[in-house]
């Protein structure tokens, strides 16, 4: 085991990355036109990347394996983006923003790159504002914010409930005029199968045309993974269907270190699996939480009745109510960060108030908000609030301003009028904090490989707090990448151009054909799909919400199994010479199978309770989650030693300087 550099700058935390940037070296605009880099992944990271270093003048190539760039996932980003502008005069700061990111990802995460987050977190807006994003604003024309979980300030930038869709047409705008001018070369359609290493530094990938099932060698003097997070190991997630770790573990396999697997992020606000027919889930936006108020029945005979349909929500009164995140935690309420809140809802589930038939839901209700807007309003219009029908005709204006595409949304799914009756939710895998690891620089254990956005694990611990992914995407693509990454190429100026004709990128494309072919030839009996969802199950049942040692090693051993039978078993149909996406799959779901191995792993190892990792064993009389920071204030990066093999891990040590490092509280 070794103890990793993370190469962060000399000097006071405020003035790093000024002082980083005064003193890196630089690629005149001449030398940029002889450097290619590939960029993996067009969601916010990877597209606000391709279309900055177009723009600096480098040669580009980006691949997405959507039909287009604007298919990322990004665009299901509901909430709404941070940035400490302080426009609301609530006392917000870049201070402020660092801090809260560091608490909320339960002091976990490394300090200079979160306050390097939260100082370019403002040019994110400027930027974004100048492209034409439709951001919501005030009466006054200033633009508007709202509040997320785990912060008392409004510093969150949003664009009804479509932010993330909103941000990418930015991007994708950026990104199409170097396409148009020809700095980026665009595939779409391709997926990254492997990346090639020549003497210590990534040289290229190699990438399968999704519709022809040709393999192609791709070289550049640098390579980027944008490809974002793994949250579908899980298989039910809020994640899109394709969204996959293929490319981060393509990359782990090839000297990557893949830091912190069990720190995965369950989202507390989600639309309830209605049964096993599922193939996802469907994210509600945290920025509901603002208005929305979370409750359960007080008493378990009317969760029983709501269950079994002889009693409805909108009849139980106040007093037989248990708004429980009001109760737990009256400074923060329903905005407490989501690891807290998705343990609260499951608590007072498995303690027999869940409101649906599985018993897994509770309510998120808007009939205090909509009263209140609707009075507001009725003082406006000179309306009596005796009259009780024009308030919530006037309440529910104002709330479908504000959420209204959610609200139909979550109609269309579960065929209930949240304007009448308290949505239903519940926990559900959203986001992975874990990742490839990278260094202050963004560049991962590989020289010239980095890794971005979700991709990466560096900015938020344990625990995302809400509206802050947006938010490393861009601040990645647009604002630190075009700066670090300029500093490893001044050094390859002379290389000239990768030849792909090298002895690894041979190697690299028979490797990635003899696995194809060992899926077609294979003649097994049982569909991909078979083998996800048994995964998906152990992962959710045993290294899910909570977790216990017994549960880890029981996974590890019946994820060893799974990968043994799916190697012997799996069928998939058709050939390699064209489209074919249950070949595609396959892949994917080795890699998750391998992944999942390493995830429980990571969860057995880490004995603390932190964030997202909730340790049964380790936990607070009142339930908290219990962190050791005298034995694991470290991120765990994990190094593939070869098949068969067991990982080895290092420690990055993290100090704290900036912070003082407490148990978190939000009562």
């Amino acid at each position: 085991m070794s103890v990793l550099n993370s190469n962060i700058p000399e000097g006071k935390m405020s003035e790093k990355w000024e002082n980083y940037k005064e003193h890196i070296d630089l690629v005149n605009p001449a030398n940029k036109r002889g450097i290619d880099v590939i960029v993996v992944g067009t969601g916010l990271a990877g597209a606000s990347a391709s279309a900055t270093l177009g723009e600096l003048g480098y040669n580009v190539k980006t691949f997405c394996f959507q039909d287009s760039p604007r298919r990322a996932h990004s665009i299901a980003a509901q909430g709404g983006i941070n940035a400490a502008k302080n426009y609301q005069g609530d006392g917000d700061s870049v201070f402020r923003l660092f801090y809260d990111t560091v608490k909320g990802g339960d002091y976990r995460s490394r300090e200079a790159n979160v306050h390097r987050l939260a100082e370019v977190s403002g040019n994110i807006i400027d930027q974004c504002v100048a492209q034409g994003v439709p951001f919501a604003r005030e009466y006054g024309g200033l633009l508007d914010n709202r509040s997320f979980g785990g912060v008392l300030v409004s510093r969150t930038f949003y664009a009804a409930g479509q932010t993330g869709q909103q941000l990418l047409l930015g991007a994708y705008s950026a990104l199409s005029r170097q396409i148009a001018i020809g700095k980026v070369q665009m595939y779409n359609r391709h997926e990254m199968l492997d990346v090639v290493v020549v003497d210590g530094k990534a040289r290229g990938i190699i990438a399968r045309n999704l519709i022809t099932g040709e393999i192609e060698r791709h070289s550049a003097h640098a390579v980027v993974l944008a490809s974002g997070g793994y949250g579908n190991v899980f298989f039910l997630s809020t994640n899109a269907m394709g969204s996959n770790v293929t490319a981060s573990w393509k990359a782990y396999k090839r000297g990557a270190f893949f830091a912190n697997p069990c720190y995965t992020q369950i989202h507390p606000t989600c639309i309830p699996r209605s049964g096993d027919h599922q193939s996802k889930l469907t994210l509600m936006s945290e920025s509901l939480r603002n208005d929305g108020r979370i409750w359960v029945p007080l008493h378990k005979e009317d969760a029983e009745k709501v269950r079994n349909g002889s009693l409805k929500p909108t009849d139980i009164p106040e007093d037989r109510r248990d708004y429980y995140l009001e109760r737990r935690y009256p400074a923060f309420g329903n905005l407490v960060p989501r690891d807290v809140a998705s343990r609260a809802a499951k608590e007072r589930c498995d303690a027999g108030f869940g409101v649906n038939k599985t018993g897994e839901a509770v309510y998120l209700d808007f009939a205090s908000a909509i009263q209140r807007y609707g009075k507001v309003q009725a003082r406006l219009h000179g309306i009596a609030e005796s009259n009780t029908e024009e308030v919530t005709r006037l309440g529910k204006e104002v709330v479908k301003e504000k959420y209204g595409n959610l609200f139909e949304m979550y109609e269309k799914i579960v065929d209930q009028n949240p304007y009448e009756t308290p949505m239903m939710i519940y926990p559900a895998v959203h986001y992975t904090m874990g990742g490839t690891w990278v260094d202050y620089n963004l560049m991962t254990t590989v020289n010239g490989l980095y890794a971005i956005g979700e991709a990466n694990f560096s900015d938020h611990g344990a625990n995302r707090l809400g509206a802050s992914a947006l938010m490393q995407g861009l601040a990645d693509g647009y604002f630190v990448l075009p700066y670090t990454i300029g500093d490893y190429l001044a050094k390859e100026i002379r290389t000239g151009k990768i030849p792909t004709d090298l002895p690894e990128f041979v190697a690299a494309e028979k490797e990635v054909v003899d696995r194809i072919n060992k899926f077609l030839n294979n003649k097994g009996s049982k569909p991909v799909d078979y083998f996800h969802k048994k995964l998906g199950k152990v992962m959710w049942d045993k290294v899910g919400m909570a977790r216990n040692e017994q549960g880890l090693k029981e996974a590890i051993a019946e994820i060893q199994a799974i990968k043994e039978e799916f190697w012997s078993d799996v069928f998939v149909p058709g050939s390699d010479k064209g489209l074919n996406q249950e070949l595609e799959k396959a892949g994917r779901v080795a890699d998750f199978i391998e992944l999942g191995e390493l995830f429980a792993k990571d969860a057995l190892n880490r004995k603390e309770s932190c964030g997202g990792h909730f340790r049964e064993e380790y936990q607070t009389a009142e339930g908290e989650a219990l962190r050791d920071d005298k034995n694991f204030a470290y991120v765990a990066a994990w190094q593939y030693k070869g098949e068969g093999v067991e990982p080895e891990m290092h420690k990055e040590q993290l100090e704290f300087v900036e912070v003082e490092l407490k148990t978190r509280s939000y009562k």
